[in-house]
């Protein structure tokens, strides 16, 4: 909490520094280096300060809500020492020390150290829970697959390397260092770890890789290239999504990064199946990642809607092709010896997969490898085959007939015995072809024949819908899934909020938002998505009547007060489907959850009314949430909206 007796003696005693530092402060704005570059500059001397205050007057009221502002973060930072949760410590500190920056650098900086520590001891608690399960797994089927869980030492890193890269480079010392003397000292199996790298980049390459990645995001496509080169060495999921991303922005450094990696996997006698499969990811299916395991299982990352495959050069895609082929021809090891991460069922999947490509860009190698897939098949590797479809995703779409694109449903429901197989054939291809806005998913999900995996599956299909259309903009096909569809309440004011962005009349639009807020209010009093659609419908509405805005607000506030687990961050609604043999998730983002969208918006009009109304707040997390909101509208104006902490 804010000591309000603290914050009225700064008032007094540090408003005419603070004339100065307001002054100070245009005339840094004017260098155009940016901030991450620099080392932080010193408080201008007190001649310096005038001698700007006398070129331009400062506003009073300005410099005192800077000030107050300050003092705010100051004060939230402190406190976040003593929260329990050492997530929340380290978010509230690093966000604050990043709001501080440009007025306050020497204190930011204490505040990047602290933080670190604090995700240092979460992280750590994390990674002893990570290792029992890991083994667990191996124990169990054999392979680990580790599973994403919230890393606080990237989070600040990713905070920290916007504003001084080389504190940024001595956190990623301190992990790599650990990393080196975890691996020392652990008798770890050399196969787990194996087995593990083929989906994932070991721990400390994959945090500089999230680094960069969301240097990336920010445009910074020249610092994000200095920390992810290092590990851009070896195919794995993170390291392909990374040069996938960066294609997008600068596509020959991400061409020369795709070369050097088929260089090393044609070099490395380790390279297997799954090395091969890993590559065609950045060829043919960008941020759709599959690998096979030696008992014909699949493993599919989906981490952006389907796009694309790139425009490679002719000569970079043959080169793929070659070193495929030079991989997947290496002759098969002893079923006894094998070491490989596929395995025999593995490669055969593989090579099924990737055998469309081959016979489209260079058919006589194809003819060759179609004879060393059907020299190494079984019964039992075809019948994996015909239920997997792994095999063809994100592929399927490019080589199948276009005027028939369920003809892989009807192969596979020729092999179904039960129903329960065909239930989930039906619900597996209604999921793929509602991500593409196929409203023909809506018939083929009402084709199953269990009520409850029929109605778990129109959910699913009617997000995916709901999400189609708000790429497309479409406001009509929007309302009608928020009207009809099988979708939750949460999802239905998601609907209603994104629609009446895509309404140009304006009446039309506040009955829209207002249909939002009605849908969230039908919500139990104690459920966080009460207070999570009312928050929704508060920043629709900050766009143009700021009355309602704050009226809507403060009744999220008290819903949000009765509600345990609302953090003011929750900007993702999201859907499931999961059946005996399968599971699939997908998720929007969208701010419009967020506090820090709409306070950070409403400060600058009224900083102190958005001031008392943050405090209303009970938990810590939401408070932290808007209060940081708030600050950084008055330090940095235009960078004012999301910034909070969960």
């Amino acid at each position: 909490m804010i000591r309000r007796s603290s914050v009225v003696i700064a008032l007094v005693s540090l408003f005419i520094p603070l004339l100065l530092l307001q002054a100070q402060d245009k005339s840094i704005g004017k260098d155009t280096k940016s901030a991450a570059d620099q080392k932080p500059k010193p408080t201008a001397s007190k001649d310096q300060a005038l001698k700007g205050a006398a070129v331009e007057e400062v506003d009073p009221l300005v410099a005192q809500r800077r000030m107050t502002a300050i003092s705010l973060l100051t004060s939230l930072a402190d406190d976040a020492r003593s929260f329990k949760d050492p997530a929340l410590r380290a978010r509230v500190q690093a966000r604050a020390a990043d709001a501080l920056w440009t007025t306050e650098p020497e204190r930011a900086r204490e505040l990047f150290h602290r933080a670190w520590d604090a995700a240092e001891m979460g992280d750590a608690e994390n990674a002893r829970r990570a290792t029992e399960d890991a083994q667990k797994q191996m124990r169990q089927s054999g392979m680990v697959m580790r599973r994403n869980r919230r890393d606080m030492r990237s989070e600040v890193l990713q905070i920290v390397a916007k504003r001084d890269r080389k504190l940024a480079n001595e956190f990623l010392q301190k992990i790599e260092d650990d990393a080196a003397k975890q691996a020392k000292d652990a008798a770890t199996d050399a196969d787990m770890m194996r087995l593990s790298n083929q989906w994932n980049a070991p721990e400390s390459q994959a945090k500089r890789i999230a680094l960069a990645r969301a240097l990336l995001q920010d445009g910074d496509v020249e610092r994000a290239l200095a920390f992810a080169g290092p590990v851009l060495d070896s195919v794995n999921k993170d390291s392909i999504s990374f040069l996938s991303a960066l294609r997008q922005k600068n596509a020959p450094a991400a061409d020369a990064g795709f070369s050097s990696l088929l260089a090393r996997a044609a070099r490395d006698p380790m390279s297997d199946a799954n090395t091969v499969a890993g590559l065609s990811s950045y060829a043919f299916t960008p941020f759709l990642y599959v690998t096979f395991s030696k008992d014909g299982g699949s493993f599919a990352n989906q981490e952006a809607p389907p796009t694309p495959a790139p425009a490679l050069a002719p000569e970079l895609r043959k080169a793929f092709f070659q070193v495929a082929m030079g991989i997947l021809m290496r002759p098969p090891q002893p079923p006894d010896q094998d070491t490989t991460t596929a395995g025999r069922s593995g490669k055969y999947m593989v090579i099924k997969r990737l055998l469309p490509l081959f016979e489209q860009n260079e058919p006589q190698m194809a003819a060759e490898l179609r004879v060393a897939m059907n020299a190494m098949v079984s019964p039992s590797d075809v019948a994996q085959g015909q239920g997997n479809r792994a095999i063809d995703r994100g592929i399927a779409d490019d080589t199948a007939d276009s005027n028939d694109p369920f003809k892989t449903m009807r192969d596979r429901l020729d092999h179904a015995k039960t129903s329960e197989e065909r239930d989930g054939i039906y619900a597996d291809i209604a999921a793929a072809i509602a991500a593409k806005g196929d409203v023909r998913a809506e018939d083929l999900a009402g084709k199953v024949e269990d009520s409850d995996f029929r109605k778990q599956t129109l959910g699913y299909v009617d997000f995916e819908l709901l999400r189609a259309a708000f790429q497309k903009k479409d406001a009509t096909e929007i309302l009608r899934l928020v009207k009809n569809g099988e979708l939750t309440r949460i999802q239905r004011v998601w609907g209603y909020t994104q629609a009446a962005r895509f309404t140009a009349d304006q009446a039309r639009t506040i009955d829209l938002l207002q249909e939002a807020a009605t849908e969230a209010r039908r919500m139990e009093a104690s459920d966080p998505d009460r207070a999570r659609g009312l928050v929704a419908a508060a920043n629709g509405f900050a766009k143009f009547d700021r009355a309602r805005t704050w009226e809507i607000l403060t009744e999220a506030i008290k819903s949000a007060n009765g509600a345990e687990g609302f953090t003011g961050e929750d900007g993702v609604v999201s859907a499931m489907l999961r059946s005996k043999n399968m599971a699939t998730a997908t998720a929007a983002g969208s701010p419009d959850f967020n506090v820090a969208e709409v306070f950070g918006s409403l400060a600058t009009e009224d900083f102190y009314r958005s001031l008392a109304l943050a405090k209303n707040f009970t938990g810590d997390t939401p408070r932290a949430n808007a209060t940081i909101a708030v600050a950084r509208a008055i330090l940095e104006p235009k960078q004012a909206g999301p910034g909070g902490a969960q």
